[in-house]
């Protein structure tokens, strides 16, 4: 089971009357509960891809610190670089090593940028555009929902 069917069960389950659904294979077992509306997963068996990352459980972006944009800049010819999933942020590979960009950075389209930690795996995020980073939406090791901005690039 891949990253999209994950968040496909997910979706399923907040959108459906469901309580509650567990899918188990010989390699992990996931359950996912929904709370007063809210879906609540975690799973039962996990794979430590990186340790030294501290887990979070992600919450609404409502809770998620972000980085205030001024009401006076134009960002209407930027593109922004979007979270596929829901989970913790993460400028760095691992705490002790460099950010994956900074403000200024050029990227291309298979550029990684951030580390997005679901479920205890950490998924690499690439840009999907190519141009300059201007803007980072998204303090380290915030929580993030799906399709939240987390970069602003300049294509230009």
């Amino acid at each position: 089971m891949d990253i999209k069917d994950i968040q496909n069960l997910i979706r399923f389950v907040s959108k459906s009357d469901v309580a509650e659904v567990t899918y188990k294979t010989e390699e992990f077992e996931i359950s996912i509960k929904t709370n007063n509306g809210a879906v609540v997963y975690a799973p039962a068996v996990s794979h430590p891809v990186q340790q030294a990352l501290p887990s979070q459980v992600a919450a609404p972006a409502a809770q998620a610190p972000a980085v205030a944009s001024t009401a006076s800049e134009d960002t209407s010819r930027y593109v922004a670089i979007k979270s596929p999933m829901i989970g913790t942020f993460y400028r760095k590979p691992s705490p002790d090593k460099d950010v994956f960009v900074n403000v200024g950075d050029t990227v291309n389209a298979e550029s990684i940028v951030c580390v997005i930690e679901a479920m205890k795996l950490f998924n690499e995020i690439e840009a999907e555009v190519s141009g300059k980073i201007v803007k980072i939406l998204v303090e380290d090791a915030s929580p993030v929902e799906f399709d939240q901005p987390l970069f602003l690039v300049d294509p230009s």
